[in-house]
């Protein structure tokens, strides 16, 4: 206990949080300061956050941090400690941030301006987030468990469920505001992509290892995707050694990360991109162990 304890509280885990709690900063002065001043919404439940807030009153930060509690619950068996206690941690920073800015005075009161640098500046801070490993809107952790279990990416999910809640805001903030809106979604998805390297793209991930069998398992319980295992030899160390070779989803590689840490610290790992999927690298039902399959 004290030693997972203890690789809570490492220096790059401390990183990742201030790393997040200045992409929080800067996307909830995005927000507060930028786009809702001019009647422009974000995407996903921070967008349905917006909307309801606009429609009924109340606390925006009390709004947005409820809505997206129940992903988080959601989301916590499946996708890691470690990844939900960054979300829970960003969600509730950015709450409180939008309570805090609520009080200042706008930043920048023309349209065409706040479209084109609250969706920069949103870009930017969400994007620290999820290159870190965490995440502000519940809507990604639903894309995430449909990803795994579906052949559709993380965007498409996000897309999908965006051009709903734009549809929702011609009725609440006029054609005008929502088409706005989604131009600052666009510019801020473009950033995001910038930013984090591509949260919706593909990553290969080369383990090489001792024993590969409990990495292998892991990955295969964790996140569902199929594992190939290679034999290889080291030059130096004149050892044999397992290669694993996987197909994961940039929001998946803190995960992954995550599970090396617990399982096997002394792992080699390369992670690349990749351009092009052919055939499903996802099991759409639960997986068997390669404890499982060696009994057989």
């Amino acid at each position: 206990m004290a030693k997972k304890a203890y690789k809570l509280l490492d220096w790059d885990f401390c990183l990742s949080l201030i790393l997040i709690t200045l992409g929080a900063v800067m996307s909830a002065i995005a927000l507060e300061l930028i786009l809702i001043p001019n009647s422009m919404i974000d995407g996903g439940m921070n967008g349905v956050s917006i909307i309801l807030n606009t429609v009924f009153g109340g606390s925006l930060g009390i709004i947005i941090f409820l809505v997206n509690l129940p992903f988080l619950i959601l989301g916590y068996k499946q996708l890691g400690k470690k990844f939900i206690l960054k979300a829970f941690y960003g969600m509730i920073l950015f709450s409180v941030l939008l309570e805090v800015f609520h009080s200042y005075s706008p930043l920048i009161d023309d349209t065409l301006l706040a479209t084109v640098y609250g969706g920069i500046l949103l870009g930017v801070g969400c994007g620290l987030i999820i290159k870190e490993g965490g995440c502000l809107d519940g809507t990604e952790i639903v894309a995430i468990l449909i990803n795994r279990k579906k052949s559709i990416s993380v965007g498409q999910v996000v897309f999908c469920f965006n051009v709903v809640i734009y549809g929702i805001a011609i009725f609440v903030l006029g054609a005008e505001r929502a088409l706005y809106s989604l131009l600052t979604y666009f510019i801020s998805y473009k950033v995001i992509d910038m930013v984090s390297d591509g949260f919706n793209s593909a990553k290969a991930a080369f383990i090489i290892t001792d024993d590969g069998k409990e990495i292998a398992d892991e990955i295969l319980k964790k996140l569902g995707r199929t594992v190939t295992v290679l034999s290889g030899e080291g030059i130096v160390s004149h050892g044999y050694k397992k290669v694993l070779y996987t197909v994961i989803t940039r929001f998946e590689v803190s995960i992954l990360k995550d599970i090396l840490d617990e399982v096997d610290e002394s792992s080699f790992v390369t992670v690349f991109d990749v351009s092009e999927i052919i055939g499903n690298h996802i099991k759409s039902k639960p997986v068997e162990t390669l404890e499982d399959r060696q009994s057989l």
